[in-house]
């Protein structure tokens, strides 16, 4: 039984390797994790928000459940939003006996307390491989789900941390030598936050906010730097990376007591979209331990859910399991 335990994981390891260039940073590659595998990933993003520096901290643990199918959960903690919306997003002004709402641009850089976000779960098929010497290529089909609640201040979903939902789309994944470029497409269905937006003349008020779907297209590139050719699977691996992020998504929908439509004044819930660039840098240490580095800045237009540039740092282990 230890002599097929040792194949298996001798297996999985030149796997490990043979594919390193397309383990991205930013987005998950259309191969999938083997049978058995548990994988575990801390991530941590960093931005500075005016004077306030902002945070998200995930563990992620990860699952090949099938040979075609993995699975995912992730946990996240972040100071990037308050329990109620911040003030000045949501207002209204009094004449007489009539009432006029807007929305505004409330002040950056407040201070909001660590919460925890919620859970994201995620799951990706791989239906297609076609592979040949020296290449491959593979397509995936993934979905996703978020239980997040916290009190999200910009149109623009995010199901790690901004938003509860659903979304899924395919990933596209070829590679060929030392190189490898991915595409990820899908769509993102945000849920709603209920909660309350403060008033400055009487309690607060409240305010249910419907998040605009988006639509995301994510191309990513990968290549081997270091080694040009293997001697034995513990030499460490070096691949530089260039994410394209983009993503378009709809105007928010912003209702107060339960019938006022209140009209959108500010470019944090109105419809847009961007691209980013994320260059990035990994290593992958003894064909196990792999570390991400890499920061993002806009390409064009920006994205109104966070400050540039935004680091971000990934360390992911796998962990193998004796069968009996």
């Amino acid at each position: 039984m230890r002599a097929v335990y040792t194949t298996i994981l001798i297996l999985f390891v030149s796997l490990t390797v043979s594919r390193a260039q397309e383990l991205y940073p930013h987005n998950e590659p259309a191969s999938s994790i083997p049978k058995g595998v548990l994988g575990v990933r801390y991530i941590q993003k960093n931005y500075q928000e005016i004077s306030t520096l902002r945070n998200m901290f995930a563990v992620r643990l990860m699952y090949g459940l099938t040979r075609k199918l993995s699975i995912y959960s992730t946990a996240t903690i972040s100071n990037h939003h308050g329990k109620d919306l911040p003030p000045n997003l949501v207002n209204h002004t009094h004449s007489g006996s009539n009432t006029s709402y807007n929305t505004g641009t409330p002040q950056r850089g407040l201070k909001y307390p660590y919460l925890f976000s919620g859970i994201n779960l995620y799951a990706k098929y791989r239906f297609i491989t076609i592979d040949s010497k020296n290449a491959h290529f593979r397509v995936a089909a993934y979905g996703e789900w978020s239980n997040v609640k916290v009190a999200h201040d910009e149109t623009e979903p995010n199901l790690m941390d901004d938003t509860k939902g659903y979304g899924g789309g395919l990933i596209f994944t070829y590679l060929k030598n030392h190189f490898a470029v991915s595409l990820t497409s899908g769509v993102i269905i945000p849920g709603k936050f209920q909660g309350s937006s403060p008033d400055s003349t009487g309690p607060n008020v409240p305010t249910l906010i419907e998040y605009g779907k988006a639509w995301q297209n994510n191309l990513s590139f990968g290549y081997l730097l270091y080694p040009r050719h293997y001697k034995n699977y513990k030499q460490t691996n070096i691949n530089v990376y260039a994410e394209f992020i983009s993503k378009a998504f709809e105007q928010a929908k912003v209702t107060q007591y339960g019938f006022v439509n209140v009209p959108i004044n500010t470019p944090l819930l109105e419809a847009g979209y961007y691209v980013e660039v994320h260059p990035g840098i990994q290593g992958i240490f003894n064909s196990n331990l792999r570390v991400d580095l890499s920061v993002g800045f806009p390409l064009i237009n920006r994205s109104y859910a966070h400050y540039y540039p935004i680091f971000y740092i990934g360390i992911q282990r796998y962990f193998f399991f004796k069968k009996t």
